[in-house]
């Protein structure tokens, strides 16, 4: 079998609403999807992390410079081609976009070997250590409005995510401390006696900011807190681990197996939650996931995106080692994004149904069964929101 191309799509739309975080505000949605076919006819798809000009810029480091790299390669020599594609682009950067474009063709091989072998990707790996994944909701986002509105906005989603079903809520901050603070206090009254909810500062904060904050979620009960300094700061994130209750948990923006070295090494993290579709994909995951545990820090991955994505996530959810194990062990959680998102609710021809599938099971998500990540996406669909570059 040989790779015979290697496609980029980028899909977008405009969204009903304006959507924001600590860094920016956003009017529409992107997803950029990977597939790669080869001479047998059977293709792989996978998924890429990066928003708007970021997802345009990184379609053209997949089919300009991994493509060539890759092309009439034997895409079961994934862990070969991997290598080989890092090494001929290390020079040019260990981590970032070119990792981020890596990621989407590596799940692509990934789901042609399952394709292949006739099996889920969970089998591949080892086995399912769970038949089903425990889902908190996320939303609450940021908006230009006063912080009254936001409160009251946040306790109404927070009150909308645990009705749906959902094991936790997860709100933004990025208002400014004492704002953040009246943020996170709607949050925690509204699902008080629910489920866990935890709060996530996209690094927006200066380390005593975050310490201000954070000692607030202490009181509050908060379950972690998310990206609370820059990624770069990593003397911050061992400083409020050491000092605070509530758990720190970080790790979207980190690259590869030697820049997770670094954050385990450093002891920073209470929860490290690494990006599949960002970090090198599943290959470079599985590294990275066995680096965690190595240091007994609990993985939650992160996760942002398109069906594929979050397919690609709960085949590796259930392929995660109970960290420590015991009768009753610590489980890891799937994110789920509550904002509107068509690139996951109508992608595929047999859509995954969280929403349906949470409010049913009390807050939790089956473990697709076909091949590979599970997953086919409609080609009608791609070709009406991929944008023309």
């Amino acid at each position: 079998m040989k790779i015979t191309s290697v496609k980029s799509h980028v899909l977008q739309y405009d969204l009903p609403g304006e959507l924001g975080y600590s860094q920016q505000y956003y009017e529409r949605r992107t997803a950029h999807l990977v597939e790669v076919n080869t001479d047998e006819g059977i293709t792989g798809w996978g998924e890429c992390f990066g928003p708007g000009n970021i997802a345009i810029a990184n379609k053209a480091i997949v089919e300009k410079v991994i493509q060539p790299i890759i092309l009439g390669s034997d895409p079961m020599d994934r862990d070969v081609l991997w290598h080989r594609v890092y090494n001929l682009t290390r020079d040019h950067g260990q981590k970032g976009m070119p990792l981020q474009a890596l990621s989407g063709v590596d799940i692509a091989l990934w789901d042609i070997a399952g394709k292949v072998a006739g099996l889920p990707l969970h089998k591949l790996i080892g086995g399912a250590h769970r038949t089903r994944i425990p889902v908190y909701g996320y939303g609450m986002m940021l908006k230009r409005e006063s912080v009254e509105d936001h409160v009251a906005r946040f306790r109404l989603e927070a009150d909308q995510i645990m009705e749906m079903g959902f094991v936790g809520a997860k709100l933004k901050t990025g208002l400014g401390p004492k704002e953040d603070i009246e943020l996170c206090r709607a949050v925690a009254e509204t699902v008080e006696g629910r489920g866990r909810f935890m709060v996530d500062a996209n690094h927006c904060y200066t380390t005593p900011d975050a310490f201000y904050v954070g000692r607030a979620l202490d009181e509050l009960g908060a379950y972690w807190f998310e990206e609370p300094v820059a990624p770069e700061d990593l003397d911050g994130y061992r400083e409020l681990r050491a000092a605070l209750k509530v758990n720190i948990s970080g790790g979207e923006a980190e690259f590869n197996r030697w820049g997770w070295r670094q954050i385990l090494e450093n002891r920073g993290l209470d929860i490290a939650q690494p990006e599949v579709c960002a970090l090198g994909g599943i290959s470079e995951y599985l590294r990275v996931l066995a680096l965690c545990h190595a240091h007994f820090t609990p993985v939650i991955n992160h996760v942002w995106g398109s069906a594929i994505a979050v397919a690609t996530n709960i085949q590796l959810l259930a392929a995660m080692p109970a960290m420590p194990g015991g009768l009753h062990p610590w489980e890891p959680m799937l994110e789920f994004d509550t904002t509107d998102n068509k690139f996951r609710d109508d992608l595929l021809q047999e859509p995954l149904d969280i929403q349906g599938q949470v409010k049913s099971s009390g807050g939790f998500v089956s473990i697709p069964g076909g091949p590979g990540h599970g997953v086919v996406p409609d080609a009608e669909f791609i070709r009406h929101y991929e944008i023309d570059l």
